[in-house]
């Protein structure tokens, strides 16, 4: 019974952590400075994602040409630089991360 309410409270920490931003009074401005920082907040998210998983390969730094993940990435990547098509960018990583694979 105690673990459940741990759960719950921890739940209803982190809901309300995360909503109070939202719920703030109109009359209550963020500053100027954290606002435009709060832009930046996807594209570090996805960045912290993604990286380790492309750069990485068994907690070492790889970059080499024999890295298949990074090869794959940098097709997703180009692909979704050139048709902006989230689906597309999908399949085309996907096909050539097994690719790599059966090729490495």
């Amino acid at each position: 019974m105690s673990l459940w309410l741990i759960i719950l409270a921890m739940a209803v920490l982190t809901f309300w952590q995360r909503a109070s931003f939202l719920l703030l009074p109109e009359r209550v401005q963020l500053p100027p400075l954290l606002v435009s920082a709060l832009r930046y907040v996807p594209a570090a998210v996805l960045t912290a994602i993604w990286a380790p998983e492309l750069l990485l390969q068994k907690g070492v730094l790889d970059i080499a040409l024999g890295n298949e993940r990074l090869l794959a990435g940098m097709v997703a990547i180009a692909v979704a630089w050139q048709f902006r098509v989230t689906f597309g960018t999908i399949v085309a990583g996907l096909a050539a991360l097994h690719l790599f694979d059966w090729m490495f």
